[in-house]
């Protein structure tokens, strides 16, 4: 388990994602949005589409292992995810909103839990056993991971205009 500050700080990283991430790709044109800049990299618009996709998943794992006995929890496959019609219909309005909404419930959830609650488990079947502390730290670092991986690909689409 975490000790309380760094599972706070983590949960605090959770918390100001959607704002950080709504002012980094919110003043993007449609080109910068949907331009494949890096071979095999997702475009932003698919990486912001992919965030609800992730981020969703992840709070539906925690209730469920908060009201089930060790659930079977299920990947996805979130290349296949990406690829789907809505992500390139929709605009990241619509995303970014999304995650605005369900980040305030997920952090309010999880300073809410108690010490009992926060060792439930529940069983990935890609990664193993895990608590609701695992998800923090997983999510925490997914947010740090996409905000890095949407820097490389604007990064990338200056470097080819130039």
């Amino acid at each position: 388990m975490l000790v309380n500050d760094e599972r706070q700080q983590r949960i605090d990283r959770i918390r100001r994602f959607p704002a950080e991430l709504t002012a980094l790709v919110e003043p993007l044109s449609d080109s910068q949005l949907n331009t494949q800049t890096i071979p095999g990299e997702w475009t932003v618009q698919q990486i912001v589409h992919h965030l609800p996709d992730s981020h969703m998943n992840s709070v539906i794992r925690l209730k469920r292992m908060l009201t089930e006995d060790n659930p079977t929890l299920r990947p996805y496959d979130q290349d296949a995810w990406a690829e789907t019609p809505d992500v390139f219909e929709t605009s990241i309005t619509a995303s970014l909103a999304i995650l605005t909404g369900l980040h305030e419930r997920w952090t309010n959830l999880l300073d809410a839990l108690s010490d009992e609650q926060r060792a439930r488990t529940g069983h990935h079947l890609e990664i193993g056993t895990i608590n609701a502390d695992d998800l923090v730290v997983i999510y925490s670092d997914h947010c740090d991971e996409h905000i890095d991986q949407i820097e490389r690909v604007l990064a990338a689409y200056k470097d080819e205009k130039i």
